[in-house]
């Protein structure tokens, strides 16, 4: 199989969750999606990650992005594991989480650790998951892919910030630049000249003839 790349279709998947079996590219929808790996159930990281995004789940709805968990033990686990979650971090999680044990979908999505990386992450010769994210567009192609090591928590505001950017990019041809925040001035896309860019944008702020700041319109 081909190596997964941003534009890449998303491969499809049949798997039991915690809201029971699912169609990956069903589930989608019309929604974008965020799918991300844990480890395993019952670890400490994991457990502050999954109450973070239950926390933000009013935000990745508002952004019309659904959100599903993969974690490679079964259901009894997951369901035991999100009681903890809810008491831990003082939520009420939701979303699916799938039962990936036999690892299927995470050798799909290629997410397994190694030993040469890190071998607290194999145990017995058995590799658990490292910390994959991949957002997925309503066309079902990857957007963005994020890897960090077991051993690093991810940041999902950071996350958040860049499905923002994502989406605002494929509304208006606009790039965003470092530390770019919402409501803060974008960059105009390299194909638009300085001339249209002053038709579109209420400002154009040229620092350099390759380099244009621009001010969005107020959202109505």
């Amino acid at each position: 199989m081909a190596p997964l790349r941003l534009g890449s279709i998303a491969p499809d998947f049949t798997a039991e969750t915690t809201a029971g079996e699912i169609n990956f590219h069903e589930f989608i929808g019309d929604s974008w999606a965020v799918l991300f790996s844990h480890p395993a159930d019952f670890t400490p990281v994991c457990t502050t990650e999954l109450g973070e995004v239950a926390k933000l789940a009013p935000e990745f709805a508002r952004r019309n992005v659904k959100v599903i968990g993969l974690s490679t033990n079964d259901l009894s686990d997951h369901a035991r594991w999100v009681d903890d979650i809810n008491e831990v971090n003082d939520v009420n999680l939701k979303f699916p989480i799938i039962a990936d044990k036999n690892r299927e979908v995470a050798t799909l999505y290629d997410m397994l650790d190694s030993v040469e990386h890190d071998p607290t992450n194999v145990v017995g010769g058995i590799p658990f998951t490292v910390r994959s994210v991949f957002v997925i567009d309503p066309a079902k192609k990857i957007r963005l892919i994020l890897t960090y090591p077991a051993s690093c928590g991810r940041n999902f505001d950071e996350l958040i910030r860049a499905i923002d950017s994502l989406q605002l990019s494929d509304e208006q041809p606009i790039a965003t630049p470092a530390n770019w925040q919402p409501g803060e001035d974008v960059i105009v896309h390299v194909s638009v000249s300085t001339e249209k860019a002053k038709e579109i944008f209420p400002e154009v702020k040229e620092a350099k003839p390759y380099l244009r700041f621009a001010t969005l319109p107020e959202s109505k």
